[in-house]
């Protein structure tokens, strides 16, 4: 019995040994919370101990963190849909790491400038949590509406978070080593925290409104003179926009593995995550919203959670999203465009979107489709024998088998070994700029459990090779147990054709040969207070099917669709087993392009068929 005991004592402090050995504290290498300290050179030092360790968890004791630029790494990134710009500096740089795990402990990780908080860079199996990121200068303003009148309007800054000054009558905001003046503005609703309705991409304070001269009643109450063609309402916000989207708040790239939970993204300088190049990725209760602490009324400069040519499992799960100035979700390919055919294998591809450049786009041995421009269907595919960049815009691609004899300049590729499959659930789409999920991706995608709020279109399914050149024909998607509120398309942005929009930018869709395929709209809620529920062009296979629409009545109806349905160049569509609660606008079901025989219409729903 005595061995036993001793054999258990000694197999805990093994353990107990084992752990602690795994577990490297900030605090030994002399960095400690609330001193507001520059931690850059400290936590590089850990990391680079972390590197010889795998399988080691860094823990910072809760508090305040602070990161400046000095000292932090520059390096030359090419992130998607980002500017172009000479250096990234990142400020915690993980690259090269294998089995790390960052543990914050709620701490508040605090920026100073221009900078990219977290960047992991070539690594496997990665983990951060528990961690909030903030700036205390923002690089982005708000400001409260004190007065409205024909002539002007009158509004408080607070010159704590925002200090500015006024330039030839121009509002120009000045932070930690850089200067930019307003460009645009959003206005959101006092109580609700809404983005006014119909406002969006119209404007909120109508055309011309650059042309204001700024005077000073008071240093942090600026009285704009110019006679708005649109007035927003007195005691309303206005987050105002005004430096570029240069750094993400955590850039992933070329990694694996990587798993980030409870992260409160408060603020960033350009997309709050956005994905390249990586596979596997999980977030979980990543949360990018306001800092109510500090009465903030903007979060994130531009996208939520963003993902561009990555292949795997991504996972979404328990995410809030409120008031960023662009999507909460996009998941997307790049197309390029063929600009000559050298020989049989090799043509000379140009990147076309210029936030979108500089990228290793295929490696040997990935499967490339080929893209007609007109109709947008795939006419063959080969598989990579080599990638040249000749420069950021352009390189050479080299196939193992002779391309389609097709195939002509202007045509567009796609990497179709770089689509993921994609779960997103459980999460949160408050009132942000633009939609609430964009998704362009041939892998198999489930959004179900999910409540949106969006300005927009609530789920934008997309896809071109003509202007964004963001690629992904959908083959897979199920549309699940979602709740879509009366917020919903209150405003206008691009491709918002529907609570629900199916939009690939098609110059002329082919009824034959539809973009998108199997797409299932399931056991959904939606609150319309509107006519479009569900827009969709050049689909096979969509069914709605078992949803409840519950008219809403607060919002004034405004959108030029009067449809509740739209299908344009669609084969195989079915509406059935569907509830309609209220004086539901329209209940009608419009064809565009599209026969009635491909349309099967459910019994007792008491729509109205208009071709």
């Amino acid at each position: 019995m005595m061995n036993k005991i001793f054999v258990f004592i000694l197999f805990t402090l093994v353990n107990v040994y084992a752990c602690a050995q795994d577990t490297i504290r900030i605090s030994d290498f002399g960095l400690k919370p609330d001193t507001h300290e520059n931690a850059v050179q400290i936590v590089q030092k850990a990391l680079a101990f972390a590197k010889i360790k795998p399988g080691a968890i860094l823990v910072f004791p809760k508090g305040r963190y602070d990161f400046w630029p000095q000292y932090a790494t520059e390096k030359m990134y090419y992130e998607s849909n980002t500017d172009v710009i000479p250096l990234r500096r990142c400020a915690i740089l993980l690259e090269d790491l294998k089995n790390l795990t960052i543990d914050c402990k709620g701490s508040d990780f605090v920026f100073h400038d221009r900078i990219q908080p977290f960047t992991i860079d070539k690594s496997q199996n990665i983990s951060i949590k528990n961690v909030n990121i903030d700036w205390d200068i923002p690089l982005t303003a708000q400001a409260e509406i004190l007065d409205v009148t024909d002539k002007y309007i009158d509004i408080a800054i607070n010159v704590l978070e925002s200090p500015y000054t006024i330039e030839n009558g121009k509002l120009v905001f000045i932070g930690e080593g850089w200067k930019s003046r307003w460009h645009g503005e959003m206005e959101f609703e006092r109580e609700t925290k809404f983005i006014a309705s119909q406002t969006g991409d119209w404007g909120c304070l109508g055309d011309g409104s650059q042309n204001y001269k700024a005077e000073n009643l008071k240093y942090g109450v600026v009285r704009l003179n110019y006679a708005f063609k649109r007035k927003p309402a007195k005691g309303n916000y206005l987050v105002l926009r005004h430096s570029a989207r240069d750094h993400a708040g955590t850039f992933i790239v070329d990694s694996k593995n990587v798993t980030i939970e409870n992260m409160n993204m408060y603020h960033n300088g350009g997309l709050g995550i956005l994905s390249q190049y990586s596979e596997n990725l999980t977030f979980k209760k990543v949360n990018c919203v306001p800092n109510t602490n500090k009465n903030r009324i903007l979060s994130g400069h531009d996208d939520g959670l963003h993902y561009s040519n990555c292949k795997g499992q991504i996972t979404v799960d328990s995410c809030h999203f409120l008031a960023l100035m662009d999507d909460p979700i996009n998941v997307h390919g790049t197309c390029v465009r063929v600009m000559k055919k050298k020989d049989d294998r090799t043509l000379l591809c140009k990147f076309m979107h210029d936030q979108s450049i500089g990228f290793i786009w295929a490696r040997s041995g990935e499967k490339i489709g080929f893209i007609e421009n007109e109709a947008m269907n795939t006419f063959g595919t080969a598989i990579v024998e080599s990638f040249r960049s000749t420069s950021p815009e352009l390189f050479e691609i080299i196939f193992q088998e002779p391309v389609p004899t097709t195939l002509v300049e202007g045509n567009a590729l796609e990497n179709l070994t770089w689509t993921p499959d994609v779960e997103i659930k459980n999460s949160f789409f408050g009132s942000n700029r633009a939609r609430g999920i964009l998704m362009s991706t041939p892998g198999k995608v489930v959004i179900e459990n999910n409540v949106f709020e969006s300005s927009g279109s609530a789920i934008l399914i997309a896809g071109d090779a003509n202007g964004w050149y963001e690629s992904g024909a959908v083959t897979d998607v199920l549309i699940r147990n979602n709740i879509f509120k009366d917020p919903c398309l209150t405003s206008m942005y691009q491709f918002c054709e529907g609570i629900i929009s199916i939009y690939p930018e098609i110059p002329k869709a082919d009824a034959k040969k539809p973009f998108h395929k199997n797409i299932r709209i399931e056991n959904n809620e939606f609150h319309p207070f509107d006519y479009p529920v569900l827009y969709a062009k050049s689909v096979d296979g969509l069914s709605f099917t078992g949803n409840t629409l519950i008219r809403s009545y607060h919002f004034k109806p405004y959108h030029s669709r009067k449809a509740t349905f739209t299908f344009d160049a669609c084969l195989n569509i079915e509406v059935a087993n569907n509830k309609f609660d209220g004086e539901i606008l329209g209940k009608n079901i419009k064809l565009i392009n599209t026969s009635t025989k491909n349309l099967k219409i459910g019994k007792s729903q008491g729509l109205v068929l208009e071709k």
